[in-house]
């Protein structure tokens, strides 16, 4: 059995108060879940959707196929496509609490470990657009919470359990591989190194390995296209952030005032009295961090990894406070504290106010609109920039579209710089009566040309570039979103393309670009 050093405290049962916290949390998320628009990368997983596969050139495909099916099954309005990210949030909260309680909270360190979660400003917006990353919590939570179950029961046949969420989890994203390595690592650190003696554990790692399987061999089919897409990313495209300036972003992303509580955690799992075992999970976070800044990694891939920090946090919060009697008004005044801060950087991250009025706001907090990319900013955060111009391109394209002769329009074909542009299209045009987009963005590249291309509708782009594979090439109008979209999608002149110089295979080969 597992080596314990003193009783755990006996936990109470916070269910009822995990659920109120995570169903408000849903709440302002789904009054608040149309203020803007279609977000750039849900359109590119719709299309991907439409393409189901193993694989893709920038995600395994679990993300695709749960927005096919919901589609499918329910429609494709916004509200609808974002409900999966939204229910995965309320499962991360209540499971947050869940570890708390499984740590041996009472119900205070439950609520607080829940309303940490709740406030994240990065899974505020996280949990309000369809992506995987919301579900990468989610998985990331659900293994942290059978790694405390194990410790705590000491029954290994859970490694089975914990096998399937994994493997679940890898068709997700691959960054669960660093969840995986982590614990690996706060394994072989602790007492805990024990189940690797015994059977169930390599059982579970083979489930994972055999689920994740199919998306190994797509990968090998097509030349391992996210390795190349990875390396292009961090060569071009990610913002490298130094050691300091990456744990900087933690404690932003992850609200200043939740800072207090996930380093008292992390702390917490490693001189935890009650689970050395516990110490897999501050290992984790540990062998998590180091590698990703490695990486010139984005700072939130590491945000799945807090809620068991603020489970841990709360438990020791609790224990110093309220259990021993001493600054009890400190242990009121915590989630009190939260729940203000949280409030007020609501409208970072969710659409609660009009779009105009948030750099304003964010001036008034005085806090800057930071990107995660190499691009040039405008008015907004790329993550509300990227919800915006959408209707306004696609509308323009018909615009021109329509304006061609009935015998080019019946066969103009239509090219985006990049997978929102192309998704926009796919998508949106259709009310307009647009055809399927081509693109050499990412997956767009691999599903190939939309038409004969003798005569394309070319959103943005260099004319320079157009005209080494087309005779002739005019502009024919112009994007405009008052300059509330990204720069990069503002004023774009939109051109027809008329006579090809080659065949459009040996021009397709040229488009690609995985980034």
């Amino acid at each position: 059995m597992t080596d314990q050093v003193a009783s755990r405290p006996r936990a109470q049962d916070g269910r009822g108060l995990l659920t109120i916290i995570a169903l408000l949390s849903a709440a302002l998320h789904l009054v608040t879940i149309d203020a803007y628009g279609w977000f750039r990368d849900e359109l590119y997983y719709i299309a991907c959707g439409e393409h189901l596969a193993f694989g893709y050139v920038d995600h395994p495909p679990l993300v695709a196929l749960i927005a096919r099916v919901t589609r499918e099954l329910f429609g494709g309005s916004l509200l609808v496509t974002r409900l999966p990210a939204v229910l995965a949030g309320v499962a991360v909260i209540y499971l947050s609490g869940r570890i708390a309680r499984e740590m041996g909270a009472g119900w205070w360190a439950q609520g607080v470990a829940a309303l940490c979660t709740a406030i994240v400003p990065v899974y505020l917006f996280l949990f309000h657009i369809y992506s995987m990353n919301a579900f990468d919590i989610l998985f990331w939570t659900l293994g942290a919470w059978v790694v405390v179950r194990i410790v705590n029961t000491g029954n290994p046949k859970l490694w089975l359990l914990f096998g399937l969420i994994c493997g679940l989890g890898l068709q997700n994203k691959h960054s669960l591989l660093f969840f995986g390595f982590g614990v690996f690592v706060g394994l072989l650190l602790t007492p805990e190194r024990r189940h690797f003696r015994e059977p169930w554990i390599w059982l579970g790692g083979a489930i994972a390995v055999l689920l994740f399987l199919p998306h190994v061999i797509w990968q090998m089919r097509n030349g391992w296209p996210t390795a190349e897409f990875v390396r292009n990313a961090t060569a071009f495209k990610n913002v490298a952030l130094s050691p300091l300036e990456f744990f900087g972003e933690q404690v932003m992303q992850m609200h200043p005032l939740t800072f207090p509580v996930w380093l008292i955690g992390l702390v917490w799992l490693f001189r935890s009295r009650y689970r050395s075992g516990y110490r897999i999970l501050g290992w984790m976070y540990v062998a998590a961090f180091l590698v990703l800044i490695t990486q010139s990694s984005k700072a939130y891939y590491l945000a799945p990894a807090y809620p068991p920090l603020f489970a841990a946090g709360a438990v020791a919060i609790e224990s110093w406070t309220l259990r021993r009697g001493r600054l009890r008004p400190v242990a009121w005044l915590v989630p009190v504290l939260l729940l203000a801060g949280g409030l007020v950087l609501v409208p970072l991250t969710l659409p609660v106010l009009p779009a105009e009025r948030l750099p304003g706001y964010a001036r008034a907090l005085g806090i800057g609109m930071g990107a995660a990319e190499r691009h040039e900013m405008g008015a907004l955060p790329q993550h509300f920039a990227d919800m915006h111009g959408w209707e306004e391109m696609v509308a323009e394209v018909a615009r021109v579209h329509h304006s061609l002769p009935p015998e080019e329009r019946a066969k103009a074909g239509i090219y985006g710089q990049n997978y929102g542009q192309a998704g926009a299209i796919d998508l949106l045009g259709k009310k307009h009566g647009l055809p399927k987009a081509s693109s050499g963005h990412n997956n767009y590249f691999l599903w190939g040309p939309q038409g004969s291309g003798e005569v394309l509708i070319i959103i943005g782009g260099d004319p320079e570039d157009h005209r080494q594979a087309f005779e002739d090439v005019r502009q024919a109008g112009e994007v405009r979103c008052g300059g509330l979209c990204m720069p990069y999608e503002d004023n774009q002149p939109v051109w027809v393309a008329r006579g090809l110089k080659a065949p459009i295979e040996q021009i397709w080969s040229m488009t690609k670009h995985y980034d």
